[in-house]
């Protein structure tokens, strides 16, 4: 998301500079620098690693393996190593074996005793809270915002919401630091409450700034539009798009993460297309409506979102068998933002139990070396007498 934003933010002081630019120009260029980017993806992209899950999957073990253990920083034979490629195998072959398809999903017949469509939702809900948030009305309109409702110039607009981009892309950065201390839910909340904040007072500031006139109340509100961009930042930025990823089941991952993104992308739309004629037909009364969508947001991700910072993916599939409850505040290992005790144990038994699985392997072969040994030996004893 960093290289998203980063990219959001070049895009702003662009306009802004092409915004003194006559003709064409001004948006030929913009699409144009495009294809810088795509010719770096284009060529950068071969050299990443790929999953070890997908190799897996796939009959590459030996790859996987080793991709395993360079990302561990151990040797390919290391007991840790050993038990999650034992893991990925039975999570691979699990999804085999209870694969999903789209129409007994959409009919709840799902019978993997993974809780797949609440997963599903749960997922694709981050979506929809990132997007019924406010951000796309901030991206997309923040020059037309500062023109129709501060009062400023259009170079000024530009130039603010190029500022505010900068910002923007500072806070995305701090939110790395927070995302496993802190975990998905606390971010979640945190951003969603701070949203909150921003849109009350700069509901508030505008409503007084055209009913009176005041220039105060609609340069005041020019804060809370940076405020509302730092928030969203920290936390509804980047967690919905890891938390698809890592709620969904291990047959459900793909169609998880395709529903959340084709979430994002609706809402997305419907957002741009709604937010000129709210501007139009309400005026400032705009505002209070992502007042209370994020205020909606809020008691819904404390109440029914799971923590999944520090869970693999085998973890959640252990706790949705559980059967847990739809309410997850009273359940500890359901929020906490560790990993929970019990699989930390779970991987160490495997582990343990791969070690002692070694270590007979290595005793065996010893005494079958020693034999061996003795015998020949004793046949060399025997050639010379």
């Amino acid at each position: 998301m960093m290289t998203n934003v980063g990219g959001f933010m070049i895009v702003n002081w662009i306009n802004y500079g092409l915004s003194f630019v006559a003709g064409s120009i001004q948006w030929r260029l913009p699409l144009a620098l495009q294809f810088i980017f795509i010719f770096v993806l284009f060529a950068t992209v071969p050299w990443l690693p790929e999953s070890p899950r997908w190799l897996i999957a796939h009959g590459y073990e030996v790859e996987a393996i080793q991709i395993l253990a360079d990302l561990e920083n151990k040797s390919t034979d290391h007991a840790f190593i050993v038990a999650q490629h034992q893991e990925i195998v039975y999570g691979v072959q699990y999804e085999r074996e209870h694969s999903i398809k789209w129409r007994d999903l959409l009919r709840g017949r799902t019978e993997d005793g993974t809780k797949s469509a609440r997963r599903l939702l749960l997922g694709a809900g981050t979506q929809f809270f990132q997007q019924f948030g406010g951000i796309n009305i901030m991206s997309y309109y923040t020059p037309t915002i500062m023109i129709t409702y501060v009062g400023l110039s259009n170079s000024m607009a530009r130039l603010l919401s190029a500022c505010n981009a900068v910002s923007y892309f500072i806070f995305a950065g701090v939110a790395v630091l927070f995302v496993e201390r802190l975990g998905r839910r606390s971010l979640m909340m945190i951003s969603t409450f701070l949203q909150l904040v921003a849109f009350l007072c700069i509901s508030i500031l505008l409503k007084y700034a055209m009913a009176n006139g005041s220039t105060e109340c609609a340069k005041a509100a020019i804060f809370f539009f940076f405020f509302y961009n730092i928030a969203f930042a920290v936390g509804m930025l980047g967690v919905p798009w890891l938390y698809p990823t890592e709620i969904n089941s291990l047959p459900m991952r793909t169609k998880g993460a395709a529903v959340a993104t084709a979430t994002n992308w609706i809402t997305n739309f419907v957002i741009v297309e709604i937010t000129p004629i709210g501007f139009q037909n309400l005026g400032w009364k705009f505002w209070p409506i992502w007042v209370v969508t994020n205020a909606l947001f809020l008691p819904i991700i404390y109440l029914l979102f799971p923590e999944t910072s520090s869970r693999t993916l085998e973890d959640l599939d252990a706790y949705f068998r559980s059967d847990p409850s739809l309410i997850v505040v009273g359940d500890k290992d359901a929020i906490s933002s560790k990993r929970p005790l019990k699989y930390i144990e779970k991987e160490n038994d495997e582990v343990h139990r791969v070690e002692e699985q070694d270590a007979g392997v290595r005793e065996r072969t010893s005494k079958v070396d020693l034999i061996v040994d003795v015998e020949a030996r004793h046949h060399e004893v025997s050639k010379i007498q």
